[in-house]
């Protein structure tokens, strides 16, 4: 009797299961591609023909903007084919391919770097193994690269070395500014391809930092550079490399070293060479124009100052056809504009204006006369294309559907290509002529997630104290009961160049999901501090990050407390990066709101953070030795009450792990309890799978511990 009734009740609780959804399991969110909506992967333009290809099930399709007709251009054993006639090993899957040109297709096989015109294969360059951040010049196909510390350029034939510098802590051809500033690489080829611009950074004058590998069989010391808040900082300079002379030439750009070197570009003639120049105190930028050819100074064409900071994140764009007019990207009026300039500094026109910022600038029209970007000027959530002529001054959203796009304009500027979603609408790509506005559905993705048992999603605002929208979103549990009390997961960045509150597909991601589907009511606020919402709103953490962030996720407490299915005496904080920092500093300063907190890599104390953030937002620690003080966690850790769980990566290159390790000590000294969890292997984040048990450890965490 009694084994049937157990029968019997596993059979109800299953049909329960069932009638209520999947469940998420995070180990499959790293594993099953079936969670994901399936996508037009790699989808671009050939060249400025009709045509355009997108990659699935290992072949290359092809689709034609006057009409629906769909074939496939390449399969991998076609593919396959064609490398063996060039004397290349046979491949599992076709990589990545670009369009050089209508008729040029390129891709790379680890460094061995092809181009196939006409079905028949060439080999352009083929690398050492050890080769790194590469760059194809235009027009001539040279390819840069570096090998540790030192750059080279391949001509297809031969290796030539552009440097030779043995102290390691001698770096060119590499990112610099520790990627701030818009930096993502450190070589600039000319426009027609002779002549690479290339960043070479000293760093022998920073202090070596310690990071500890255990893998090996006696644990190994690999020391990185890592100048922190106050402390000198590396020198950086520009080098013009002449492959015709096989010279170098470095531009002067004087005194003092530690400035910062920024948005490089080339003018289309090659004679020069444009720089945004930053001083160190980060609140002064001067615009300059060196002679390639000589390295000399040529003149300032404009200045750019501002009592908390100027940040200049993008290079100029000239206009088609011309050498002497310029877009330049500007936060001077309070949100990030577009501004034609021409080559004596002159201002002709402020392009784009309002309480919105530009993006992304995507390029011109067929004849030069007009402009396509991206803007937030629909919603501060959302981003969306527009065009705009130069002439009229008439802009046009050529984006109609809610959402967030991600869009591919086809270099004459006639037809564009967007996938975009909400959080809704799970991504679709549309072709659209921008003449006549004709769209055409290239595919609509079903919502992969319809048969699990997911939270309800909604996005809102509310007002900060000084009457700013916020703007928040709220997941209900699973199966939601309004008359039951349920606990609070409040997800928080907080930080500046982050916005997580947008209309998108799975706004903030499965992880928040799954923390639903557990039962919680899951909340995020994007307080003043984060992005896309324009300078005032994002620099006002200017020397006392931690203020005014803190002051507007309390009023996200508040609004959660007036919901009558949220337990008030259940509500817990989960953060990493600048979300760890705020997440140990609401526990600490609110422990009677934030039962339970979880930090992963959080920033302790700003003056163990590096020079170029860090010294944006506080200053230096000399500077604003009282910012510094009552920002510290460290400072704060006797306030510590209930339960905190820190998470840190063991070889952790941003926020290194002395910052936690520097409040567990605090936290010792002052006999205070809390817990703490190393990832050995991981640097700033848990990557891979290994993700899936941080999940679980944050997850468990809460569930034991609210």
């Amino acid at each position: 009797m009694k084994k049937i009734t157990l029968l019997f009740l596993i059979v109800v609780q299953s049909v329960i299961v069932l009638a209520q959804g999947k469940m998420l399991v995070p180990e499959e969110l790293f594993t099953n591609r079936a969670l994901y909506p399936k996508s037009m992967a790699n989808i671009q333009w050939v060249g400025n023909s009709g045509y355009y290809t997108w990659q699935e099930q290992n072949s290359v399709i092809r689709g034609v903007v006057s009409n629906d007709v769909k074939d496939t251009l390449m399969k991998l054993d076609r593919f396959n084919t064609i490398l063996a006639v060039a004397g290349a090993e046979p491949q599992k899957r076709i990589p990545y391919i670009s369009w050089k040109d209508e008729k040029t297709m390129e891709f790379s096989i680890g460094n061995n770097y092809y181009s196939i015109v006409n079905g028949v294969a060439r080999l352009n360059h083929s690398l050492p193994g050890e080769a790194e951040n590469t760059e194809t010049a235009p027009v001539t196909g040279y390819m840069a690269y570096t090998i540790e510390n030192n750059l080279f350029i391949s001509d297809g034939t031969k290796q030539i070395a552009v440097t030779n510098d043995q102290e390691k802590g001698i770096v060119n051809g590499q990112t610099v500014h520790r990627n701030e500033f818009g930096i993502t690489k450190g070589t600039f080829w000319s426009p027609q391809g002779n002549l690479l611009a290339f960043f070479r950074m000293d760093e022998t004058m920073v202090t070596e930092y310690p990071i500890v590998d255990i893998t090996a069989r006696v644990a190994e010391v690999k020391n990185i550079r890592y100048p922190m808040a106050g402390m000198t900082s590396h020198q950086v300079t520009v080098g013009v490399y002449n492959i015709l002379t096989g010279k170098t030439t470095f531009l002067k750009t004087g005194e003092p070293k530690e400035q910062y070197l920024t948005n490089i570009a080339w003018s289309p003639d090659q004679k020069y060479i444009f720089i945004a120049i930053l001083n160190r105190d980060q609140n002064h930028m001067w615009f300059n124009q060196y002679d390639a050819s000589t390295g000399d100074f040529e003149k300032t064409l404009f200045e750019e100052t501002n009592d908390r900071y100027v940040e200049q994140l993008n290079p100029i764009t000239f206009l088609p056809g011309s050498t002497d007019k310029f877009i330049w990207q500007s936060q001077r009026d309070g949100f990030n504009h577009l501004y034609l300039y021409d080559i004596t500094g002159k201002l002709i026109q402020q392009i784009t204006k309002g309480n919105w910022l530009v993006t992304s600038l995507i390029g011109f029209d067929e004849r030069g006369e007009g402009i396509y970007f991206t803007s937030s000027e629909a919603s501060p959530i959302e981003d969306h294309l527009y065009y705009l002529n130069m002439k009229s001054g008439k802009k046009i959203q050529l984006t109609k559907e809610k959402g967030t796009h991600s869009v591919n304009v086809r270099s004459d500027g006639k037809y564009f290509i967007t996938t975009y979603s909400s959080t809704t609408n799970p991504p679709a790509t549309l072709l659209v002529n921008v003449k006549n506005g004709k769209t055409t559905i290239l595919r609509q993705t079903e919502n992969p997630l319809k048969d699990y048992a997911l939270g309800e999603m909604s996005i809102f605002t509310i007002k900060a104290e000084d009457n700013t929208d916020l703007y928040c979103r709220l997941i209900k549990p699973a199966n939601f009961d309004p008359s039951k009390k349920y606990p609070v997961f409040l997800y928080v960045y907080g930080g500046p160049h982050t916005q997580l509150v947008t209309n998108n597909w799975m706004s903030g991601g499965m992880f928040l999901q799954y923390m639903a589907e557990k039962g919680y009511v899951v909340f995020t606020l994007d307080n003043r501090g984060s992005s896309n919402r324009g300078f005032a709103f994002e620099s006002i953490i200017h020397r006392q990050v931690g203020k005014k962030e803190m002051a507007d996720q309390l009023k996200g407490v508040e609004y959660l407390m007036s919901l009558p299915y949220v337990d008030k005496d259940r509500i817990g904080v989960d953060g990493w990066s600048y979300g760890g920092f705020m997440s140990v500093n609401l526990k600490l300063n609110y422990p009677d709101i934030f039962k339970v907190a979880t930090a992963g890599g959080p920033v302790c104390d700003w003056k163990y953070y590096e020079v170029m953030y860090g010294e944006r937002y506080m200053d230096t620690p000399e500077q604003n030795p009282d910012g510094y003080k009552t920002s510290s966690l460290i400072e704060q850790a006797s306030k510590l009450k209930g339960k905190l769980l820190i998470i840190h990566g063991g070889i952790d290159n941003t926020v290194v792990w002395q910052q936690s390790q520097m409040f567990l000590k605090a936290c010792i000294d002052n006999k205070k309890q809390l817990d703490y969890f190393i990832y050995p292997t991981h640097e700033h984040n848990v990557g891979g799978i290994d993700r899936a048990h941080l999940f679980r450890k944050i997850s468990e965490y809460f569930d034991e511990n609210l």
